[in-house]
């Protein structure tokens, strides 16, 4: 569909590209919103199908998307969005048309982005933390005197299930003239359909009558009454809560002491804007109740029973399958079969997710064991601390999470799991660098803060066999938390080793001829593979390498100690953050011990890094086979040719 820009010109465009910017929105007639709804929708669909992206909640936020345009000014009322999943159409109305490189490398970030509009405020794609960033910007509002300014904040597809949702709501609620409103975008959901009392609450809401429509039906009806009309009116306004109990019970919204509207179909952009204005009018914090559909206007999105599109690949426009890809086997797959196969060995095997079932491959579990499978919502938190509870009783849970989202429940790791001595097993799917999804997914912190937790076990497989077997072996740890941790996408090719020092394993042995103790590679997990790499590229130059696998970064093998005290130069090659990763604690390690051989450490720089394939990432952070090789033969030969190190044949002697 076209529009006309300007009469009398020839100049034609798509009615959604004529969109640069909310003005541009409220200019346009009521009467072509449907239109460019369409319009939207249709766009989207197209451009996820080429490049992926979160179409199922963006699909389903179009209307609602419009509204808020229309009723608020951004960027001086500003609007945040909880998760950011369903950001797509406020990029369009706000001007960022170009989606043809989403979440690739210069290409749009598939959530706000600062750097991308003065419209985008906040880009933690974390869930259930928009509500306290709302309330912090309304406090900061009322302390400047900004009285004309109004925080919006959405929030939807299962964030409410999170405890610091709930926490932002009770300080919320504690100032009534604060301008601030909540908009509920309730499609039921989050990956997959959100669970708990909560969610149920609100299924009950969208179920009941709706009490605001009543209400102003009754005014306007009674006030044409005379005489006792309006008393009449005011009776049932303050009959108001009893009327609410009876027709949507346990209105928890307004026993915080919220204004309560809705719910509202969040399809129906004239009701939403009515009911937006009233919240913004209301001059204090509103919740605004709005039912959506996930994938709202493509039936294979809404007809999808899994997650309703809720981050597709590639996929064909007419039937909704994926478009052809590799076949490789991944991660995730190799975790999901290994997890079947320990149910069934062991009975007292549970598994924990949090909203996150089939993303975590945890869905196979699900349906081999239903009785032993607990979906907490977006509560990481609580998994981590519900899980110790349940080793505390004689299960051994395995909490199945993204490795970014681990960062969330770092105290509960620490001060429950493990201060208890607990056996539960923490699984941590996408860790090291994830790419396209931007810098709150890269999982490359969880190296580092789990090294202070006394205790407490971590694994890093490098294929499918170390996962499995790995993962055996952290299941039977009972008296501590165990972690293993891998990567997205496909599985590394199956690496055997040649031989073991102490528990490691030994992948290459002092390859390089005469020189077979110049430098020692600690591979970490997935870097393995490229340890080997270097180490082959290096010997042949005539350098001895000799690589290993420490398997378990968390304690170390003693055995490492002796084994670098034959060696010249250590190394430790990581997709974890440098700073307080593997090779600060094997540097640590061999100090303690008296080892002064120098140890560099190659891993990730301490920075959020920008959106871009994994493969792009690793080069830019110089862990490639070719670029590591490089420096280490510089390394190698300022310590083993007298230029800032010592001759190899002194240190034998």
């Amino acid at each position: 569909m076209t529009d006309t820009l300007d009469e009398g010109t020839d100049e034609t465009v798509a009615l959604f590209e004529s969109m640069n910017d909310p003005e541009a929105l409220k200019r346009l007639p009521a009467d072509r919103l449907p239109a460019l709804a369409r319009e939207i929708r249709d766009f989207l669909i197209d451009s996820c199908s080429q490049t992926g992206g979160h179409l199922g909640p963006s699909l389903g936020v179009v209307e609602l998307t419009i509204a808020l345009h229309r009723v608020f000014d951004s960027p001086k009322d500003p609007i945040l969005f909880d998760t950011g999943h369903q950001a797509y159409t406020h990029k369009i109305l706000t001007g960022r048309h170009d989606f043809s490189a989403l979440k690739s490398e210069g290409g749009l970030s598939g959530y706000p982005s600062r750097a991308e509009s003065e419209h985008d405020f906040i880009e933690n794609s974390h869930a259930s933390t928009a509500l306290s960033y709302a309330d912090g910007m309304a406090k900061a509002n009322e302390v400047r005197g900004r009285d004309d300014r109004t925080v919006v904040a959405v929030i939807g597809d299962g964030a409410l299930t999170g405890g610091m949702a709930w926490e932002a709501l009770n300080n919320i609620a504690d100032k009534r003239n604060r301008r601030l409103v909540v908009v509920v975008n309730d499609n039921g959901r989050s990956y997959s359909p959100t669970r708990g009392g909560i969610a149920d609450h609100l299924a009950s809401l969208r179920l009941a009558p709706g009490y605001e429509q009543a209400l102003d039906l009754a005014k306007s009806t009674l006030n044409r009454t005379p005489v006792v009309g309006q008393p009449l009116y005011e009776a049932l306004h303050g009959l108001k809560k009893g009327v609410k109990d009876a027709i949507q019970p346990q209105m928890m919204f307004e026993d915080l002491g919220l204004k309560y509207l809705g719910p509202v179909d969040g399809h129906d952009e004239p009701a939403l804007e009515k009911a937006l204005r009233r919240a913004r009018d209301f001059g204090g914090p509103v919740i605004v109740h709005c039912i959506t559909q996930k994938g709202k206007g493509y039936a294979p999105a809404e007809n999808h029973e899994e997650d309703q599109f809720h981050a597709p690949g590639p996929f064909d426009i007419d039937t909704g399958l994926a478009k052809p890809g590799s076949k490789a086997v991944k991660w995730t797959s190799v975790f999901a079969d290994a997890m079947v196969e320990l149910g069934a060995e062991r009975e007292d095997v549970v598994a924990i997710t949090a909203a996150m079932l089939h993303p975590t491959g945890l869905h196979k579990f699900a349906e081999a064991y239903p009785d032993r499978v607990f979906d907490v919502g977006i509560a990481e938190q609580h998994a981590a601390t519900s899980a110790t509870g349940m080793a505390m009783n004689g299960l051994h849970p395995v909490v199945a999470v993204y490795a970014t989202f681990l960062n969330r429940c770092f105290d509960q790791v620490l001060m429950d799991a493990a201060l208890h001595r607990q056996g539960v097993t923490f699984c941590l799917d996408r860790a090291g660098v994830t790419g396209n999804d931007g810098p709150s997914h890269n999982g490359m912190w969880d190296m580092s803060i789990l090294q202070v937790v006394p205790g407490l076990r971590l694994a890093a497989p490098r294929d499918a066999e170390r996962l499995r077997t790995l993962l055996r072996e952290a299941v039977a740890v009972e008296d501590a938390p165990t972690v293993v941790r891998y990567p997205k996408g496909a599985v590394a090719e199956h690496l055997d080793a040649v031989g073991r020092v102490g528990s490691m394993d030994l992948l290459r042995a002092g390859t390089g001829g005469d020189r077979a103790a110049d430098l020692l590679i600690v591979g970490v997990g997935s870097m393995a593979q490229t340890a080997c790499e270097v180490a082959d590229r290096m010997a042949a130059q005539g350098i001895g390498v000799t690589v290993v696998d420490p398997l378990w970064v968390k304690p170390l093998d003693r055995a490492l100690v002796e084994e670098a005290a034959r060696h010249s130069v250590v190394a430790v090659v990581e997709d974890n953050g440098r700073t307080g990763g593997v090779g600060d604690a094997v540097a640590r390690l061999l100090r303690d011990h008296g080892v002064d051989v120098p140890v560099r450490t190659f891993g990730i720089e301490q920075e959020f890094l920008d959106h871009a394939k994994r493969d792009r990432i690793l080069q830019q952070q110089g862990l490639t086979p070719q670029e590591l090789a490089r420096k280490l033969t510089e390394t190698v030969s300022r310590h083993t040719e007298g230029t800032g190190g010592r001759e190899l044949a002194d240190e034998k002697a």
